[in-house]
């Protein structure tokens, strides 16, 4: 007996009990695993390649507490294969190249893969991906990455070329209110020996106050049940209490993430610079990624900007080079100095809105023909079936406009685009409207059938 093994009458408690709710009720089976059947769900692409020990290595993107590290754990497990988890905030490339090595060895000698689980992959930079290239193509080592962040962003184009990008949804609150029954019913592994009940007023809360976070949803309950003690009732005033002080704790030490960046881009779109920059400085004071906060600003730039300032857009992926080349604390002042430009320049959603009705057209109408007369005839069989046919050549026509129709048959005359009165939108808007006119000029004059001068077929 050693001195660890030494008891002296006092509690000691296992270190399963020691471990966080969270950790302890991670699903053991596909069958547990809630929320996510359309990626992991029985007959899917993802469940067959498991079932069949032909799992490639891939990119779990979803948010947090969507089950990006318990899916990972899972197809090793199923797979009977090993898995060493990575956080790419804290391993450096060195250590992770050590255990790719072993990975292959390990491979070598026993027919079984190791599963490489990098968390937040996105943290790492072009170099340190680049050092998975030749694991990843040997398929000896799998490599999961997990990652909040967009990876067409983040990760190396030739990396994510030879992963598979799954995405995890964020969970509903009913998918919450499985996984929190599921915790205080289990006797073994959550808190089902405490006797606890919960009134459905309270359990919709909780599920709601969780927001899509089945680790967040899990560590309010096991709060609760610390706050209220065993065979209590968790009532709705309980769950508050503890909810409360637990987004207290979390406005000190994290900042609510979402929150924040939604406070950051009302108050741009409203126009006002000073509280731009407060909840802008809110972030990157709270650690945020400002990789993460410029695409924002870019998509703010495309989105609410839009046609009124075409250069905001320019300006936003200017900031991201400065930044890229800057870095952090100095590359945050040109953050700064995009954001008091997109509070101050005029706005207008109308290439946004625009874009959503054509998107919602194209997806609804089905494959519709492009019309003969537009398309392109490089063959003479192309041409002898009519391709190209009376093409009118917008050059050789009085401003430019002809009767031509460009859409395809059944969505003739559709209007998607609506430009607002504003910044240098206002003369894309005097364009529309002149445009319009003489096309309506153009049309009443058109014959039943066209007889009109054909133009050129280029």
């Amino acid at each position: 007996m050693d001195f660890f093994d030494q008891t002296d009458g006092a509690d000691h408690r296992s270190a399963s009990d020691l471990q966080p709710l969270a950790d302890r009720m991670r699903p053991r089976t596909f069958d547990d695993f809630v929320g996510q059947e359309k990626v992991a769900g029985e007959g899917t692409p993802l469940r067959k390649a498991i079932e069949s020990d032909r799992v490639g290595s891939l990119i779990f993107w979803g948010p947090p507490g969507s089950g990006k590290t318990t899916l990972a754990e899972m197809i090793a497990r199923s797979t009977r294969g090993q898995f060493v988890p990575f956080s790419a905030v804290t391993s450096g490339i060195k250590e992770v190249k050590a255990v790719l090595s072993k990975a292959v060895s390990y491979y070598q000698m026993s027919g079984r893969r190791t599963y490489v689980f990098i968390d937040e992959i996105h943290r790492f930079n072009k170099a340190q991906q680049d050092a998975f290239l030749p694991y990843v193509e040997k398929g000896e080592v799998v490599l999961i990455g997990a990652t909040t962040e967009n990876p067409s962003f983040e990760v190396n184009s030739a990396l994510l070329s030879r992963m598979r990008v799954l995405v995890l949804e964020r969970l509903s609150p009913e998918n919450m209110k499985r996984i929190i029954r599921y915790a205080l019913d289990d006797t073994e592994r959550g808190l089902g020996a405490k006797h606890h009940t919960i009134p459905e007023d309270a359990l919709d809360f909780l599920a709601s106050a969780a927001d899509g976070d089945a680790r967040r949803a899990l560590t309010l309950l096991e709060q609760a049940s610390e706050f209220v003690g065993d065979g209590s009732e968790m009532t709705l005033e309980a769950l508050r209490q503890v909810h409360q002080k637990s987004a207290l704790l979390y406005d000190k030490s994290g900042e609510e993430h979402f929150n924040i960046i939604s406070a950051l881009h009302k108050t741009i779109r409203g126009g006002d610079p000073d509280a731009a920059l407060y909840w802008l400085a809110r972030m990157l004071t709270a650690g945020e990624d400002p990789r993460y906060v410029i695409r924002r600003l870019v998509r703010f730039a495309s989105e609410d900007v839009g046609m009124a300032d075409p250069y905001a857009l320019t300006f936003a992926l200017n900031v991201r080079e400065a930044y890229h080349f800057l870095g952090s604390p100095e590359g945050e002042l040109a953050i700064a100095q995009l954001v008091i430009y997109l509070a101050c320049a005029p706005k207008s959603n109308s290439v946004y809105t625009a874009f959503g009705k054509a998107k919602a057209d194209a997806e609804n109408s089905g494959s519709l023909p492009v019309p003969l007369w537009i398309r392109n005839a490089p063959t003479s069989l192309m041409k002898g079936l009519g391709y190209g046919k009376d093409y009118k050549y917008a050059h050789e026509f009085d401003d430019g406009i002809t009767d031509q129709e460009y859409f395809p048959e059944g969505l003739e005359g559709a209007r998607y685009y609506h430009p607002k009165p504003v910044g240098r939108e206002q003369k894309i808007s005097d364009y529309l409207q002149a445009y319009l006119a003489r096309r309506r000029e153009l049309m009443a004059k058109k014959p039943p059938t066209d007889t009109s001068k054909k133009g050129s077929s280029r």
